[in-house]
């Protein structure tokens, strides 16, 4: 079961080479996407996306007027998110769809650097999602918090401390203040601020390239829907 998940993440990978074309991006260019998403399960092949939130930035800083959230019903059973995301049957059930949701994400999603705290999971539901809504497939270039801070954390520690990368710990070691967890929105501007933060803590500047972070292993391309 792990290694047929582990395939199906690399397959929808793009090769390394074609992250090392973009080399003239610098990143004040970037205009950076958050994105969080609220799921059922962390099984990314069965997990559902239950709400939503996003915030764009560019230069180190926050556009909170790009702000967007929103709860998506489902049918799927909720799993744990009623006691971790407090999204109960009646809220979800309240929700718009999972096609609204997507086509509010879509104009995002191109041209725009997006960022995740676990990567993984999350394109992993996106990616469930194209296809349940049979959405023309698109590639999508990405920064992983986590990995970033694996990255540091990896140079300072042979064996790394119990939940030493979770998005609030990650925020804690930079000095960041704490922040509401599980929910979307909330989630999604902690990400991209600690991005910036980790940006700065490893001296990256706006006139850097992305290529520049390329050597952390936490900037990727992914193709999303079949």
């Amino acid at each position: 079961m792990i290694s047929q998940l582990i395939s199906s993440w690399f397959s929808k990978l793009s090769p390394n080479n074609a992250i090392a074309t973009q080399t003239n991006t610098t990143l004040s260019e970037c205009r950076f996407v958050a994105i969080d998403l609220e799921l059922t399960s962390l099984n990314p092949t069965t997990t559902a996306i239950t709400s939503v939130g996003y915030v764009e930035g560019q230069n180190a800083r926050l556009n909170l007027s790009s702000c967007g959230y929103c709860v998506v019903n489902t049918s799927e059973d909720l799993g744990q998110s009623p006691v971790i995301h407090g999204l109960t049957h009646d809220l979800v059930s309240q929700g718009v769809t999972l096609k609204h949701a997507m086509n509010a994400l879509l104009p995002l999603l191109e041209g725009s650097i997006l960022v995740f705290h676990n990567a993984a999971l999350d394109l992993s539901a996106l990616d469930r999602a194209f296809e349940a809504l049979n959405l023309p497939d698109i590639e999508v270039v990405y920064v992983d918090t986590l990995k970033l801070a694996m990255y540091q954390l990896n140079k300072q520690h042979q064996v790394l401390p119990n939940n030493s990368a979770t998005l609030g710990v990650c925020r804690q070691r930079l000095n960041l203040p704490a922040f509401p967890e599980h929910n979307a929105l909330d989630d999604a501007l902690a990400t991209l601020e600690l991005l910036f933060a980790q940006l700065n803590q490893l001296g990256v500047t706006s006139g850097d390239t992305l290529k520049s972070l390329s050597h952390t292993q936490a900037l990727g391309r992914y193709k999303l829907g079949k």
